[in-house]
């Protein structure tokens, strides 16, 4: 039975929704695909629903080609396991937490590793039983600070989740390899540019994590590749430290005044001004440590303060200081902790502008310095380095500060930004920056959930060995979302024929009784075809917002009725290419065959 249009439920907007940032937001409502019920929480009309459901379809049947099996769990669960593993506490406040009439704690599930965990725990105990592959496609919720963008990045979302069981590591190998397969075919139906990057386990943990990312200017994350193969996303990131330089004959560190020099490009005038670089060239930021305080805030509220050393030409980057932390929340140190700080019987604190590594008393920044803050530095500063920095005083600057003899730190971080040109670490080439949105994500878990929560199997020894684990995510929703961010134009979406809510589009335009005589004939015969058509029948609508509809709403290919029905005429118009091509009714059958 064909879907009419005089009695579906659709109503398209003529105006762009206030709150839609980017092109895939505004024309998915505007076209009747969803509606907002909140920040971040759309509701799914019937057009929304079927392409939704044709990106299931493909995600299915190459999860079933991967010997995949489906299931389905709850979205609401018990806290218990997330709390075994860690992750109630981990997620801060991206976990939507709630509790029942009698009062026990439960989640909105952000993912489901815990529970599948137990279900194979529950029902397998043998090395003969695996490996085993299993998945479902379910919603998934998480407080975002910040949802964004319609669908990109919500607070409810449908997700594929697959997770694989294995009992040696060789097996785990092969799993992921075979998941990984499936997403290159599953995104190459989908008709989805993608790059596989390196990417960082963040609160999933494990020993190796993939992301598929599709370019794009509005995506979220930024990543690397180079010539020669390389690509990461810059949170995973690392960088290429140059070698230790021998300090033998360096000479002594020394203290100057600086005034007025809170800042790295107030301190590089002030030290071309008064202290010349011996070997003739110009100080350059390059040339001097920046000291970033921050606060890190761990999820039982605890706060520490670290203190981050990196060369004075580079930025703090948040999202590699946040993966560097995690779980911990990250922000700027304030004036309360500059203030508890000072206050510190026997440590003489840190002085704004004036921060470094080293003190007019000799003391070293560190862990058991003086001052008693965690001291961290960016890979390059190696031993050997020579830097201008601050010497904790007000209005002094110390010069020839030498890494590894002036001053010893606690140990390295990746903080400071990616740049364009930046070495590869494999030694690549250098990388390129470009900005994509992630549609895919593969983890090699190893055993970490599975020994906390107790998955062990009987080996081929008769041995109790601990399962490991893969864990492997698709957003559907998102994937939806950037479809429609590649396929439109001025007009309205254009959906690939895979995933399109309908394969053709019969338009009536006209009064005559010939002309919708003609478009049932019409439809009868391109549903005898197998395909799966949208008849817009309504008699009291002009032509104009007909064709203004099947623009917004993007079936790839449309037939119009109208004038050249009563001699057996009607028209082809590709959604794609713009082209229309009058064609006879008799010989619609064979076209569509």
């Amino acid at each position: 039975m064909p879907i009419r249009m005089s009695n579906y439920f659709l109503r398209t907007l003529r105006e762009d929704p206030s709150d839609a940032e980017v092109t895939s937001h505004r024309l998915l409502v505007r076209a009747g695909y969803i509606r907002r019920q909140a920040p971040g929480i759309f509701a799914w009309l019937p057009l929304g629903l079927k392409v939704k459901a044709k990106i299931e379809t493909i995600i299915r049947e190459e999860m079933a080609a991967a010997g995949a099996f489906e299931v389905h769990f709850p979205a609401l669960l018990p806290r218990e396991p997330y709390e075994i593993t860690g992750r109630w506490d981990e997620y801060g406040d991206g976990l939507f937490r709630l509790q029942d009439r009698k009062g026990s704690d439960l989640l909105l599930a952000p993912t489901h590793e815990e529970v599948f965990t137990l279900m194979v725990k529950d029902l397998y105990n043998s090395y003969k039983d695996l490996p085993l592959s299993v998945f479902q496609i379910q919603d998934k919720y998480r407080d975002e600070a910040r949802s964004r963008g319609g669908l990109l990045r919500g607070r409810e979302f449908t997700m594929k989740d697959a997770y694989s069981f294995d009992h040696t590591d060789a097996g785990l190998e092969t799993s992921y390899q075979a998941q990984r397969d499936a997403y290159e075919r599953i995104f190459t139906r989908l008709g989805l540019e993608y790059v596989v990057v390196q990417a960082d386990a963040g609160a999933m943990g494990g020993s190796k994590s993939e992301e598929f990312l599709h370019p794009t200017p509005v995506g979220e994350d930024t990543f690397v590749r180079s010539a020669g193969g390389y690509a990461a996303n810059v949170e995973a990131f690392r960088t290429l430290a140059p070698e230790a330089i021998d300090f033998a004959g360096f000479p002594a560190a020394q203290v100057h005044d600086t005034p007025d020099t809170p800042t790295i490009q107030t301190l590089v005038d002030s030290a071309n001004a008064s202290q010349p670089r011996p070997d003739g060239r110009d100080w350059t930021a390059a040339d001097t440590l920046k000291n970033v305080v921050l606060a890190l805030v761990q999820p039982d509220g605890s706060r520490e303060i670290v203190v981050i050393g990196l060369p004075g030409d580079r930025e703090v980057d948040l999202k590699r200081v946040e993966v560097a932390f995690a779980p911990a929340e990250v922000e700027a140190a304030n004036d309360g902790d500059f203030a508890k700080l000072a206050k510190i019987p026997g440590r003489p604190g840190l002085v704004k502008g004036y921060i470094g590594p080293w003190a007019a008393t000799g003391a070293m920044l560190g862990a058991e310095s003086a001052t008693g803050i965690r001291f961290l530095v960016d890979p390059r500063i190696v031993d050997g380095t020579e830097w201008i920095t601050g010497a904790n005083e007000a209005g002094r600057h110390v010069f020839g500060l030498v890494a590894g003899r002036d001053f010893i730190a606690d140990g390295t971080v990746e903080a400071a930004d990616v740049r364009a040109g930046d070495p590869a670490p494999d030694g690549s080439g250098p990388v390129e920056l470009a900005r994509g949105m992630e549609i895919g994500h593969v983890f090699q878990l190893g055993r970490k959930y599975a020994e906390s929560l107790g998955l062990k199997v009987l080996d081929e020894n008769g041995k109790l060995v601990t399962v490991t684990m893969g864990s492997y995510g698709i957003g559907v929703t998102r994937a939806l979302a950037v479809i429609a961010e590649l396929n439109n134009d001025a007009k309205g979406l254009i959906w690939p024929e895979a995933v399109a809510p309908f394969d053709v589009h019969v338009i009536a335009t006209g009064r005559d009784e010939i002309v919708f005589e003609t478009s049932e004939a019409v439809t009868a015969m391109v549903e005898a075809s197998g395909r799966d058509v949208l008849y817009d029948d309504r008699r009291k609508v002009s032509p104009g917002v007909k064709f203004g509809d099947a623009e917004l709403i993007g079936i790839p290919t449309i037939v119009i009725v109208g004038r050249g029905a009563a001699d057996g005429i009607v028209e082809l118009w590709d959604r794609r290419s713009g082209e229309r091509t009058q064609v006879a009714v008799t010989e619609l059958a064979a076209h569509f065959a």
